[in-house]
């Protein structure tokens, strides 16, 4: 296995985001020359006293200084995207879709490329359960919603540029993703759980695809560095998968508060078209209680295979679930503590 450790100079997209900030404190940390892409009205405080060089920009059309920023890197690390489980696919594809197409293009004007690395999202997969799922199971171009949708199409397109232009790209698939910097899932579930909506739906022992900050940064930097990952797709999660009894307790039990009882699941499958419906009729601009994406991260059993990720980059997942939900929740409750203070 043959791993460069030489600093490079690195682009990175999304660099304020749950992912892309810790993939630049870790960069600038070894010693590699990395360049950010963000919007002017962005805040960029997070990323205070990091040497980081700043291209002002949206990515969701063609821009100059973006082009030229690709051609001088050596790796391109592309976090940024629109995410969420409610919404027309129109709202997701400008930067899920379109955003990629005009990196790869400046990409194939890139002398020293080494890496294009793609986030993508185990979402791109049929929306049914798994047991063990590789990456030799193509992913569902007819896609669950918006953003899996748009997320799948992105893959065929890098695919596309790998094989006709020789761009050296890399697709990394995490799954559920939990720790600092989640703004979004977690918080949620914390005030759910303090007004006590939050029910498990069915008996609760399918497997969630867990996937711990740590462990995906730690992957992504492999597939940055392995040469062996060139051309590859990687699905990425924690290496012991939790069941929703598990997950959903653990919460409870770190909030104090009265661990969730459960829904059946014939029921609330009978019920979720009905809200989904009327929150459309409502022109509701927040998903309701019930929606598809949220009916998949409840009851399905999301157990996908990462022996692909450990044979070629190396990929150990070191932090447990059991340890990664106290830092995450940690992480949360300080922030959320500081957000009210502010």
């Amino acid at each position: 296995m043959s791993i460069s450790t030489s600093p490079r100079r690195v682009l990175v997209t999304g660099a304020t985001g749950m992912i892309g900030l810790p993939i630049v404190r870790r960069a600038v940390g070894r010693g590699d020359d990395v360049t950010v892409v963000a919007r002017k009205s962005s805040d960029l405080s997070v990323l205070d006293g990091l040497r980081v060089r700043t291209v002002y920009a949206d990515l969701t059309t063609p821009d100059p200084a973006v082009a030229e920023a690709v051609t001088q890197s050596h790796v391109v690390v592309h976090t940024a995207a629109q995410v969420g489980d409610w919404g027309p696919q129109s709202d997701y594809r400008p930067i899920n879709y379109d955003a990629v197409e005009h990196l790869l293009t400046a990409a194939t004007r890139a002398k020293d490329l080494q890496r294009f690395v793609h986030l993508s999202a185990l979402g791109v997969y049929q929306a049914t359960h798994h047991y063990g799922t590789d990456e030799t199971t193509p992913p569902d171009m007819v896609g669950f919603d918006g953003y899996t949708n748009t997320k799948a199409q992105a893959e065929e397109l890098v695919n596309t540029f790998h094989q006709r232009d020789g761009v050296p790209t890399v697709i990394v698939r995490p799954g559920f993703t939990y720790g600092a910097g989640d703004r979004r899932i977690l918080p949620r579930l914390i005030q759910r759980f303090r007004n006590g909506s939050v029910r498990l739906i069915g008996r609760g022992d399918r497997y969630l695809n867990n996937t711990y900050i740590d462990n995906v940064i730690e992957g992504l930097f492999l597939a940055m560095d392995v040469d062996a990952a060139v051309g590859e797709t990687f699905n990425m999660r924690d290496n012991r998968l939790v069941t929703r009894q598990e997950f959903l307790y653990a919460i409870a039990d770190y909030l104090d508060t009265p661990r969730p009882g459960h829904v059946p699941e014939w029921l609330a499958r009978g019920l979720r078209p009905l809200i989904e419906s009327h929150a459309r009729w409502k022109g509701a601009t927040e998903p309701p209680l019930l929606t598809g994406a949220a009916m998949k991260f409840m009851t399905l059993n999301l157990d996908f295979s990462i022996d692909k990720a450990k044979q070629l980059l190396g990929y150990k997942p070191r932090v447990d679930f059991r340890e990664g939900i106290v830092a995450a929740l940690d992480w949360a409750l300080a922030h959320e503590t500081a957000s009210t203070a502010g």
